[in-house]
């Protein structure tokens, strides 16, 4: 189970409500299975939809996390068009009985090796130099949670703190709150005392994540700052997991990580 505290919310003018419709995009006039799958899942944002679904995220504000820049009636628009379509069904939630719990279909399950061939097929051809504008501190974090394997991590409450050097103020710390399978997500201070510290520069982080430079090695040359209880930090590779495409290897060299300027003091 999941939670999220504190999240900053993003939102892009999709216009007007009124024009806003749950019709598919124009169709291609073609019988061909290609051309009629992406007439459902060629819209911007639908395929990020999905994922996040297979991600596991079951409630709007949790697929909200996943697509920060997603306006909330462009998101309940997708949501509509999915289920039109028989890939999403929703049921009322049972944390909250106002509220209603997303999930996929057997059609949008078999989506899954569609998604992670798009995941390698994306880290392997269209890799770029990460750039301001595809760093997010939250969705970084967001992402991570997911990943923590929290059977490595001690039974009792383990607090994580990073803290970004090269972010505004307001979005500098974050904390994860573990407890057995449960995980925060936290832009403000949880309450807790710290367990682990984690200094760095969002995109050296992020280059972490996607596999551009090993966690090991980021450390190794002071990249990445770690402060806490070596029982803790000896084992942060085990624990912290990485992206799902991180052993892609790209087609090309991953763009340059390391260097004087990236030093995490």
């Amino acid at each position: 189970m999941v939670r999220w505290t504190g999240f900053n919310k993003y939102n892009i003018c999709t216009g007007s409500r009124d024009k806003q419709k749950t019709h598919f995009m124009k169709g291609y006039g073609q019988f061909c299975p290609v051309a009629k799958a992406t007439e459902i899942l060629g819209e911007r944002w639908t395929l990020l939809v999905v994922r996040e679904l297979l991600c596991g995220s079951r409630h709007f504000n949790d697929l909200r996390r996943g697509v920060p820049l997603m306006s909330p009636t462009l998101l309940s628009l997708r949501l509509k068009q999915l289920k039109r379509a028989g890939i999403v069904e929703h049921e009322p939630d049972r944390r909250n009985k106002q509220g209603v719990a997303y999930h996929l279909t057997a059609a949008g399950h078999e989506l899954m090796p569609l998604v992670m061939m798009l995941g390698n097929w994306g880290q392997r051809w269209a890799r770029s130099e990460l750039k301001r504008d595809d760093l997010d501190p939250g969705l970084l974090m967001w992402d991570m949670h997911r990943r923590l394997n929290t059977d490595k991590l001690p039974a009792q409450r383990t607090v994580l703190q990073f803290e970004f050097r090269d972010v505004p103020t307001r979005k500098r710390f974050w904390w994860l709150v573990i407890k057995r399978d449960e995980v925060d997500v936290c832009l403000k201070r949880p309450g807790y005392d710290v367990d682990v510290t984690i200094t760095t520069r969002l995109k050296t982080l992020a280059a972490v994540w996607i596999g551009d430079i090993s966690l090991r090695d980021a450390v190794k040359q002071g990249l990445i700052d770690v402060q806490g209880p070596s029982q803790l930090t000896r084992q942060l590779d085990s624990w912290l997991a990485l992206s799902p495409f991180a052993k892609i290897i790209p087609a090309t060299a991953p763009p340059h990580v390391s260097g004087p300027r990236d030093k995490a003091h």
